[in-house]
């Protein structure tokens, strides 16, 4: 027990160490913002009318840098370009590595809670307010947007109460006695599963209200007025694809941000939560490019906000943040020391997920040799083509894991969960690039790295700092006003 104590003891003061360093990084550019935005809320100051809520799922400050690394020479992330930073600790109330559940809740309503619980207290007995709860009260429309499906653990926190993010269907419904104004992204499955007579989820959504529509010219047609629950296509656990596999017509984060915003603009104001789920899937599978175009296309929806916010400059909040780091993500790797190479990246054409299922066909088939599993080493990951990069270039040792893992894969379908790392070919795929790029993984499970909170805005400086996550949710509605008791 003793010994329990004193690593707990260790744990906490390693966690103070890492977040005064970070504290020592955000300084300056808090001390320089906060000079420059308007008084606190509770002065004279307006509250911000417009309030926009970027969750980027399992984002830490490596996925942020990594992904900027990627983009074409000049080009860089907008969010970065936020004059207020700050990083929050992320830790649930019964465990220091948190989960998205008990995450979700800290940020959408200000509250611990424990692992798995959706907007209640550890205990259950107390549905804890959100803060778009909050502002559909005070008369704000209200939004909810996720590339991930609609019931998944962090866009309930805002519209849901559960005992367990697993309870899927019980949390969909509950978007039908929200009271939101749109919901945007992946779809959800509402059948319950004790076969009461609710029907469809779509159906109980329109008798709600709700004017249900799914894909690209149906939401253009969407009229500001309505209430609305719009889907693009989705896959099998309700999510959209990923970026780097989605298909040139496919909806996107920024057109359901950009479209949101033409539906829920009124003289009372908006609030709109925006989630890039998909990043912590990506970082789960240790898929470092696709991690990479999940952040920048979170960055697209972003930069719709951004948009907007300059023709509303004083009547707009922008609040971009994580629930989590997802995979213990580092921008180096031992053999590569510092000789990093992230720009390789680029030469990965698809998902580790979509190449599993390609693998999954050549089990199945039969048909797919070895130098044939090569070759599609080359066109989907580079690997091996020496005219694009010498640094592609594979070893005789790097060729017989390959080969070893080819082996493997033939002799059983290995297939890949969701946001699994996959079949041992594929996983020895993205290992290799992620190697040559420079890039480490610790882990396919969450960390307690603290993460990047970005503002501009209404109430921005308020933001500068470090803090605990339920302190960003805390912030907004102090800024915002939507609670007298605050």
């Amino acid at each position: 027990m003793a010994r329990y104590v004193t690593s707990s003891r260790q744990n906490r003061y390693r966690s103070i160490q890492v977040l005064v360093l970070a504290a020592a990084v955000f300084i300056t550019a808090c001390g320089i913002a906060g000079t420059q935005r308007p008084g606190k809320a509770g002065s004279s100051t307006e509250a911000p009318k417009y309030v926009f809520y970027f969750i980027g799922d399992g984002m830490g400050v490596a996925q942020v840098k990594l992904a900027d690394a990627v983009l074409d020479d000049g080009e860089t992330l907008e969010m970065i370009s936020f004059p207020v930073s700050g990083m929050a600790a992320t830790q649930a109330e019964n465990r220091y590595i948190t989960g998205s559940a008990a995450a979700g809740t800290a940020l959408a309503t200000g509250h611990k809670t424990t692992i798995g619980t959706i907007a209640k207290s550890s205990d259950h007995s107390t549905d804890f307010t959100s803060v778009a709860e909050m502002a559909r009260e005070k008369g704000m429309r209200v939004g909810i947007v996720s590339n991930v499906s609609i019931d998944h653990a962090t866009p309930a926190c805002f519209y849901a109460h559960a005992d367990s993010r697993k309870m899927y269907p019980e949390i969909a419904v509950q978007m039908a006695s929200s009271g939101f104004d749109y919901f945007g992204g992946g779809y959800a499955f509402g059948d319950l599963d004790d076969g009461k007579p609710l029907g469809k989820l779509v159906e109980v959504m329109k008798d709600s209200g709700y004017t249900v529509i799914q894909g690209r010219e149906a939401l253009s047609k969407a009229v500001s007025g309505r209430k609305y629950w719009v889907f693009g296509s989705y896959d099998g656990s309700g999510a959209l694809d990923y970026a780097i596999d989605r298909d040139d017509g496919s909806l996107t984060l920024a057109d359901f941000t950009k479209h949101g915003i033409r539906l829920l603009e009124n003289d009372r104001g908006f609030f709109m939560m925006v989630e890039g789920g998909k990043i912590d899937w990506a970082c789960h599978a240790n898929d470092a490019a696709t991690v990479a175009h999940e952040v920048v296309d979170f960055d697209g929806a972003i930069e719709q906000a951004l948009e907007f916010y300059r023709r509303h400059p004083d009547e707009t909040l922008i609040v971009v943040t994580a629930d989590h780091e997802c995979g213990g993500l580092a921008l180096g790797y031992a053999d590569k020391a510092y000789e990093s190479d992230i720009g390789i990246l680029r030469y990965q054409k698809l998902s580790a997920q979509d190449f599993t299922a390609k693998v999954s066909q050549w089990v199945e088939r039969k048909n797919v040799t070895f130098p044939m599993a090569l070759d599609s080493a080359s066109v989907y990951f580079g690997l091996g083509n020496i005219q694009l990069d010498s640094a592609l270039a594979l070893s005789p040792e790097e060729k017989k894991a390959l080969r070893d893992a080819y082996a493997e894969s033939m002799n059983a379908d290995n297939g890949g969960q969701a946001y699994g790392k996959g079949d041992p070919l594929t996983v020895m795929l993205v290992t290799l690039l992620n190697h040559k790029a420079g890039v480490g993984w610790t882990t396919g499970a969450h960390t307690a790295v603290p993460v990047p909170v970005f503002a501009i805005g209404n109430g921005a400086h308020e933001f500068c700092g470090v803090y605990d996550n339920t302190d960003v949710a805390k912030k907004i509605i102090d800024i915002a006003r939507l609670s007298e008791e605050r």
